[in-house]
């Protein structure tokens, strides 16, 4: 009996030291640094949007219970493309080149309220079945739309023939360094880091958008007038709308976004215009939510103050303003 009492406790002790063990190399595992990448995804995985709770696709046909929700008729495509008329960048016999376009919604907009001022259009996609689903959204455009497949980071350099880039919540997909620590970047980072002289936080771990910030450093270098927009980990909230920072992570360092088998990133928009104001361009940002133009404040402030969802469209204003408030956008020009 003492034998059996004997052998239970080490065993017993065998076990939670082997599961201490165990647990303390899944911490240093999570602390070091990796490079995190959604190309195998992208490449291999179905999409769906619709799960992703994205802007464009929540405003992007004209029957959109969120657009009605917020008493706007104008789809994601159809204001974007306003707004760039009026900042200069959407001209008469302008050419379009849209950077993963998701299911092409935000083109199609554009082109269903600007197509006659836009000459040619191309998609740049790393997606096949995305591609796809663009080909079928912008089929009544078909002669003056051309799909690419292939990585943006990758072929950016090769594109020409090009007035306007849209890069529309596509870099939270990027490449990012996660796990960081301010004494051990990795050369790639670190080296961008002094070139740039971007900050980075005393202590770790942090994660750092090394694809955003290589996609900006290749647009700069065109010389070609850009247009971004993602999440922010250093989001802009409206002056109109101060109640929109409750509860929301403001650190300014990106941080995951967990989604349907894969993760984003947010985006550190302060280092991209860092980056883009190097290289010698000029820089405009704001709140997505100015851009697109929704503006009834008190309806607003109730919503979100009194966490309202008593009715459908209460709901859809309160899931629309939890998520667009974190959006920024970036024009590089």
């Amino acid at each position: 009996m003492l034998i059996l009492i004997w052998r239970e406790k080490v065993f017993a002790l065998h076990f939670l030291y082997t599961r201490a063990t165990r647990d303390e190399r899944k911490k240093v595992a999570a602390a070091m640094p990796s490079l995190h990448d959604t190309r195998h995804y992208h490449l291999h995985h179905p999409i769906d949007l619709m799960t992703e709770f994205t802007v464009c696709e929540s405003l992007g046909n004209p029957g959109s219970p969120t657009l009605r929700a917020l008493g706007m008729t104008g789809t994601y495509g159809a204001v974007l493309g306003d707004r760039l008329r009026e900042k200069g960048l959407l001209r008469q016999g302008c050419r379009i080149c849209e950077i993963g376009g998701g299911y092409g919604s935000l083109m199609r907009g554009l082109m269903e309220a600007h197509g006659g001022v836009v000459d040619r259009v191309a998609m740049v996609d790393l997606s096949r079945a995305l591609l796809g689903r663009q080909r079928r959204a912008l089929d009544p455009w078909r002669d003056r739309v051309s799909f690419v497949l292939g990585d943006a980071l990758e072929m950016l350099t090769s594109i020409s023939g090009v007035d306007l880039f849209l890069i529309n919540e596509m870099i939270g997909d990027l490449p990012v360094w996660t796990g960081l620590h301010p004494k051990g970047l990795p050369p790639e980072a670190a080296a961008l880091v002094e070139r740039y002289r971007l900050g980075i936080p005393e202590e770790g771990p942090f994660h750092f958008n090394i694809g955003a910030i290589r996609l900006v450093e290749a647009v700069c270098r065109k010389k070609i007038p850009a247009f971004i927009s993602e999440h922010a980990s250093d989001p802009i909230i409206p002056r109109e709308m101060p109640f929109l920072v409750r509860g929301l992570a403001t650190g300014g360092w990106p941080r995951e976004i967990r989604l349907t088998a894969h993760s984003e990133y947010t985006i550190r928009f302060s280092h991209l215009e860092q980056v883009a104001r190097a290289l010698g361009r000029e820089v405009q940002t704001g709140s997505l939510l100015e851009l697109i133009g929704y503006s009834n404040v008190e309806k607003a402030r109730f919503i979100f103050n009194a966490r309202a969802c008593s009715t459908d469209e209460q709901a859809l204003v309160l899931e629309f303003l939890d998520h667009v408030r974190e959006y920024r956008w970036l024009i590089i020009s």
